[in-house]
């Protein structure tokens, strides 16, 4: 499990997803993008955001909610985590 890096504002993935995303990004298929992801450290689920070119389509891998944003995906809560609404919602 990664650290909270508030204070980073920069892009870039969460240390604890390095290897996955890696995996996961050396097995799909061209028209699949990963677009984000986030390890929910501690406090939200882990997500990964991928863009489907050919369908036009933005969903979250684990939940296969569809994310209606072309970016943005993620928000901060009041703590300054960041969390996908649709997919901490999901009901």
């Amino acid at each position: 499990m990664c650290k909270v890096d508030i204070k980073n504002g920069d892009t870039r993935i969460d240390p604890c997803m390095r290897k996955a995303i890696e995996i996961l990004s050396q097995g799909l298929k061209e028209h699949l993008i990963i677009k984000a992801c986030c390890c929910g450290h501690k406090k939200y689920p882990m997500t990964i955001v991928i863009e489907n070119t050919d369908l036009d389509w933005t969903f979250e891998l684990f939940s296969g909610v569809t994310i209606p944003r072309k970016r943005k995906f993620y928000i901060r809560d009041k703590k300054g985590i960041y969390h996908i609404p649709e997919v901490t919602n999901k009901k």
